[in-house]
């Protein structure tokens, strides 16, 4: 290198711009400089070869199946649900096809019978559902309530799929059927929808008349534990609740009778006089009375009081009725002989609190009755206990209190479905049995209660003489022999409604149906109710099914 190119700087050549690179030397980039770009991008290829080779050697055929799905689609093959029908074979829910703005889909609307009193039996679906871009996101049938929710399972089978190929325009190629539909199974009620839709009408028109809040009825084999019919009045239309009707489905929610309520398994009621027939019962079992002892009815029965002289509790009877035994007491329903027998007098014992508890348990109040149908209330059986939890300011249990539960008053809560097996034990000889709806599914269940036949005997002939001459005469039909107890059970604050209560047996004789009609909430002053109700229904049923009545041999 020369002096001058040595000695040669910015400061000494002040006519050259810096800012220009003038009197700046300049080096070559050298060898070595490019060195770590070099090792990058041989380090880039060489992974670019590697995952190529993957995806064409190893991942190659997975990729290859990939690509060919993106124009193949998956679909649904909806499994045709069951058809439910009655004892008789008669359809009441079915299958129909389903159309939208025309066009048929692939799965099939729930349709019902337009028979009366079938709602709460039968119950409804929900429908399968696609979101506002078309995708399913409910797919399939889905039972909600009533039978269609119980065997759901059963009814609504196992869905198939399809393949569908589209070209690139989304026009279908080729359908392929991967899985095949497994339709549902049908299930055959116990249920006799003519019975059904009878009984729904003559509560109907009474509960319109009088007017009663609503109603229920039930009719059971005793033998069996088979329901021919189990109806509530009001209820909802099956297809309705389907079809998602906005205007009916808000008549339902509003209206103050509870269309909603199952009354048969899911309405409490306070029962009367109708739990007599199992005091009576269990006072025979206990040898606290025989069937001749009789006690004076003047028409009330006056407790003294024991914390205050002179003073005394009256408990009334609805009339005087004398002196009866106990077959008379249950005829005429005597609330005095049942004080008696509760919670005893003077010299005569009572069953007391206690007893009377475990003795409506052993019948099968205060407990499920295990019926196949969602919803299904314990009741309530008036105890020490119970009331110390639903008035802890007023928890003593007082002799009173025993005296009303005996007659079915104070807490006493008890469900139709109760009430109908319960008389259908005092029927069939002391056999508790499990209500079907259907015998396919559910077996045959009893449970024995510990009393003897001979108590029960007694029972029974106490309510047929009701019918004979005492609180049930208008169940006193020419054409068959039927044995009943009937109960007007007060309710309300000031007791100026009354539930209305008629439960029994026939024929008499050779008992087969257990039946109860009760009739909610209708004016005390009122003489019509549930025995109106099953002498129509009785009068009806010799016309229309005489082989329930036991008239002709064919069932």
């Amino acid at each position: 290198m020369s002096p001058e190119e040595i000695l040669l700087d910015a400061h000494n050549l002040p006519l050259y711009d810096p800012r220009r690179l003038e009197g700046r030397l300049n080096r070559p980039i050298g060898p070595t400089s490019l060195a770590p770009l070099i090792y990058i991008l041989l380090l880039v290829s060489v992974l670019l070869l590697v995952r190529t080779g993957q995806l064409m050697a190893v991942q190659g055929e997975e990729y290859t199946l990939l690509s060919e799905n993106n124009r193949l689609g998956h679909s649904l093959l909806f499994a045709e649900r069951g058809i439910i029908y009655d004892r008789n074979d008669v359809p009441l829910a079915w299958n129909v096809p389903h159309l939208e703005d025309g066009v048929i889909e692939e799965y099939d609307d729930r349709a019902y019978a337009t028979t009366t009193g079938v709602g709460h039996a039968l119950g409804y679906v929900r429908m399968p559902a696609r979101d506002a871009s078309g995708v399913l996101y409910r797919e399939g049938v889905e039972g909600v309530s009533g039978v269609e929710l119980v065997y759901d399972e059963r009814l609504r089978g196992k869905n198939g799929s399809k393949i569908v190929e589209t070209d690139a325009r989304m026009q279908i190629v080729s359908e392929g059927v991967v899985e095949e539909p497994v339709p549902g199974k049908h299930v055959r009620l116990s249920i006799d929808s003519r019975l059904q839709q009878s009984l729904n009408n003559f509560i109907a028109q009474l509960a319109d008349e009088i007017p009663f809040r609503g109603g229920a009825a039930i009719l059971m084999d005793v033998k069996s534990g088979e329901i021919l019919a189990l109806t509530s009045y009001p209820e909802f239309i099956s297809d309705d609740m389907v079809a998602g009707d906005v205007d009916r489905i808000a008549l339902y929610t509003t209206d103050a009778r509870t269309p909603f309520l199952n009354r048969t398994v899911a309405g409490q009621y306070t029962p009367g006089s109708i739990v007599k027939p199992y005091l009576a019962a269990a006072a025979l079992n206990e040898g606290i009375v025989r069937p001749e002892t009789s006690f004076i009815s003047t028409g009330a029965l006056r407790l003294a009081n024991p914390y205050i002289p002179g003073q005394y509790s009256t408990f009334t009877d609805w009339r005087a009725h004398g002196v009866v035994d106990m077959r008379r007491a249950l005829a005429v329903s005597s609330n005095v002989y049942f004080y008696y027998i509760g919670g005893g007098f003077n010299d005569q014992e009572g069953l007391g609190i206690e007893r009377i508890e475990r003795y409506m348990r052993l019948f099968g109040f205060g407990m499920p009755t295990n019926i196949a149908l969602a919803g299904e209330r314990h009741g309530t059986i008036p105890s020490p206990a119970w009331k110390e939890e639903s008035f802890p300011d007023d928890a003593q249990w007082r002799i009173g209190d025993t005296y009303n539960t005996a007659i079915g008053q104070y807490g006493f809560q008890v469900t139709p479905i109760q009430v109908v097996r319960a008389v259908a034990a005092i029927a069939n000889n002391g056999l508790l049995l499990t209500p079907r709806l259907e015998t396919d599914i559910t077996q045959y269940g009893a449970r024995p209660i510990d009393i003897p036949d001979t108590h029960l005997q007694v029972v029974r002939e106490g309510m047929r003489q009701a019918v004979l001459d005492g609180t049930s005469q208008g169940l006193n039909v020419p054409y068959v022999a039927i044995a009943a107890k009937t109960g007007t059970a007060e309710v309300g604050v000031s007791k100026d409604h009354v539930h209305s209560w008629t439960m029994g047996f026939f024929p008499y004789e050779e008992p087969r149906y257990a039946f109860v009609v009760m009739m909610e909430h209708g004016p005390r002053k009122n003489l019509i109710g549930g025995t109106y109700v099953m002498r129509q229904f009785l009068d009806w049923m010799h016309e229309h099914t005489p082989q329930y009545l036991g008239l002709t041999t064919d069932e």
